[in-house]
């Protein structure tokens, strides 16, 4: 596609890989709408960054609604939707709670979800459109502490696969990333110290191959790419 065209919701992306997309995407021309649930912090990074900030909580189907319903509207029309809103959470079998398990699946499944459900609403009544899921290469390999997180990732991978069978039809692209470690707050957040960081992935990694699956022109598509650091 024409990104110069590319009118594009971006969730969670206030920082870390949202934000480095957005940005990317911007620069080479496209109207870009990021959401998150911190309003001040959305609104500071939409102004640093050229883009549309809107509050939002993907996992309040009402809150879903109303960004649609407003990004549409400042953006006047939408074909690109990126569902990268997620959290961590690592810890043994164990010693994680219903909770902890609960909190994890509300953003990372059922906020993705009610993200693509509106995405595709709108994507088939227009025929046409684009939607990229940010998983992870946890959603393809589990680790110890992994429970909530990964089995968030493999369920992710397989609504990507769901969508991408029902959706080709209406011309709707849905294409997923799995980024291995990346360098971000997300790591620190878990209390995850990250070493050798002059070899790891950057967001930039992530937000050039997103920007690159997107450009690839509408008549084909690439379904899913893992990114690795090359010597980490």
């Amino acid at each position: 596609m024409d990104l110069g065209k590319a009118k594009i919701i971006i969730t969670g992306g206030s920082s870390g890989i949202g934000r480095e997309t957005a940005q990317l995407l911007i620069r080479k021309g496209a109207s870009v709408v990021i959401c998150s649930r911190d309003k001040a912090e959305i609104e500071k990074t939409a102004a640093a960054i050229g883009a549309i900030g809107i509050q939002a909580d993907v996992a309040d189907e009402a809150s879903v609604n109303a960004l649609f319903e407003q990004a549409i509207q400042k953006l006047n029309g939408c074909n690109v939707v990126i569902n990268n809103a997620g959290i961590g959470y690592l810890a043994p079998l164990i010693e994680t709670t219903t909770a902890d398990f609960t909190k994890v699946w509300e953003t990372n499944v059922k906020g993705a979800f009610l993200i693509g459900k509106a995405a595709a609403k709108y994507f088939i009544a227009q025929n046409e459109g684009n939607i990229i899921n940010i998983a992870s290469t946890a959603g393809s390999k589990g680790f110890a502490n992994g429970s909530a997180y990964c089995a968030s990732k493999f369920a992710l991978s397989a609504m990507t696969e769901c969508w991408r069978t029902e959706l080709r039809k209406n011309n709707i692209r849905v294409m997923q990333v799995n980024p291995s470690e990346v360098v971000t707050a997300f790591g620190s957040k878990l209390g995850y110290e990250h070493a050798n960081v002059d070899h790891k992935l950057k967001p930039s990694e992530i937000a050039h191959t997103i920007a690159a699956m997107l450009e690839m022109n509408n008549v084909g598509f690439i379904t899913e790419v893992s990114v690795w650091a090359t010597n980490p």
